[in-house]
């Protein structure tokens, strides 16, 4: 499959899309939990931490992240906020991998290595545009550690937006994207269960 500028997508950046898809689509209401800290009196999103949700407020990618004491206030909570976009980074960029792979299967260009990388640039740029989309939807100050938890959400439905309107990527992987984006979340959703 040609893209423009005769440049292949990379199938690797697309399976990497694809596993943040599987990690980011738990159908039926359920969340991936990566970790369970404890934190008596903290929200559920602290002790939860980083998740994939599939539920009524739609399909979102939830990044949380933290920071101790680092002396000035202002600073502890962009830390946070950075590593919790980190988080969501993390998990778009397996989504976008799933996606890739995905593509290059249905398209049967796999075993041509310059498309493999082409298709792989393509997507590594539409994730830099989804994470400065993604939100800090909350933070809280643990009042024990002074540690500042931070939980930014990035929903699919942007993501969708904007590899749909990504005027760099090929044509035929932006179809592919709009009619498969949400399926491919809820295949990735059923695979991680």
């Amino acid at each position: 499959m040609k893209i423009a500028g005769s440049q292949f997508v990379s199938s690797r950046t697309l399976a990497a899309a694809a596993l943040t898809v599987v990690l980011a689509a738990c159908g039926g209401g359920k969340t991936i939990v990566e970790s369970d800290l404890g934190i008596k009196g903290a929200p559920d999103w602290v002790n939860k931490g980083t998740a994939v949700l599939n539920d009524k407020d739609g399909r979102l990618f939830h990044g949380v992240g933290s920071s101790p004491t680092l002396g000035d206030e202002a600073l502890q909570r962009s830390t946070a906020d950075d590593r919790a976009r980190a988080e969501v980074g993390r998990m778009l960029s397996t989504y976008l991998d799933v996606v890739g792979n995905d593509y290059v299967a249905a398209t049967g260009t796999g075993s041509n290595a310059s498309a493999d990388q082409a298709v792989s640039r393509q997507i590594k740029a539409v994730t830099k545009v989804n994470l400065a989309g993604s939100k800090i939807i909350g933070r809280w100050k643990d009042p024990k550690t002074n540690m500042i938890y931070s939980i930014a959400e990035l929903d699919l439905k942007q993501v969708k937006s904007t590899l749909e309107n990504a005027n760099s990527m090929n044509e035929d992987l932006r179809r592919y994207v709009g009619r498969n984006a949400e399926n491919i979340f809820d295949k990735v959703s059923k695979e991680a269960k």
